[in-house]
């Protein structure tokens, strides 16, 4: 038996072992990967590389720097972090392989394939030393993760000195209005269009629902520091929509 054999754990709606998650969700992303970045300018109407940009605004990359770049999938965040920067280098980090070949795939990654690494591995066990990198990143990917905080502490770990982490994750409106009217869109078209677009609705209902079950912002800013880190902050995009959280390895 495993350590977390007895627990649970949010799969959607559906409360499920803690152990059959990570399967779960690489089957849904290998599901939409061939998909995903059509469907990501379709749930947020192209909105996603806005919020992308002002995380690269805020992090505002170093040339020489190294990036891990959890949840990487298709290489979105690592692409934009090494134009900002000019030089350096980004790990990809995804625990779906089809994922991080739909990656490989894109032009970017020609242009750039002495800087970049592509890895199959768990956010809650990186294989990497302490101490290795300059930022980490994780965009739209940690509420995918059994347990955040593992992922946190990890992120923490894997960081130098000096390092700095950036959160990039959908989150919930301050107003209750707002919030209902938003998940009315949510429920009733996301998974429509998943349908339309990727043949899915199951995959991006689940994407739905995994987003109602994160914490708010002020609760997973307290997951932030509770894994070590200081100055940490968040702000809001999109009047919470999504969030970005900032934290450095001091």
């Amino acid at each position: 038996m495993t350590q977390f054999s007895d627990k649970t754990t949010h799969f959607g709606r559906e409360t499920i072992p803690e152990a059959d998650k990570a399967g779960r969700v690489q089957g849904v992303f290998s599901s939409v990967a061939s998909k995903y970045d059509v469907m990501n300018d379709v749930m947020s109407v192209g909105i996603h590389r806005i919020w992308k940009d002002a995380m690269m605004d805020w992090l505002a990359p170093r040339p020489g720097q190294k990036l891990l770049d959890v949840a990487g999938g298709t290489g979105d965040i690592s692409f934009r972090f090494l134009k900002r920067a000019g030089s350096g280098h980004a790990t990809v980090l995804d625990l779906t392989e089809p994922m991080l070949v739909e990656g490989r795939q894109r032009a970017e990654a020609d242009q750039m394939s002495d800087s970049l690494d592509w890895v199959v591995g768990d956010a809650m066990a990186l294989p990497f030393e302490d101490n290795t990198f300059d930022v980490y990143t994780i965009s739209f990917g940690i509420r995918n993760v059994t347990r955040p905080q593992d992922a946190l502490n990890e992120a923490y770990r894997v960081l130098r000195p000096g390092g700095r982490l950036m959160v990039l994750e959908f989150s919930h409106l301050p107003n209750p209005a707002l919030q209902k009217a938003y998940d009315l869109y949510s429920f009733n078209v996301i998974p429509r269009m998943g349908k339309l677009i990727a043949n899915d609705y199951d995959s991006y209902q689940y994407l739905v629902e995994s987003i109602r079950n994160f914490p708010d912002q002020d609760r997973f800013l307290e997951m932030v520091r509770t894994a070590g880190f200081e100055n940490a902050k968040y702000r809001n995009l999109s009047l919470g929509i999504a969030a970005l959280h900032s934290g450095w390895k001091i």
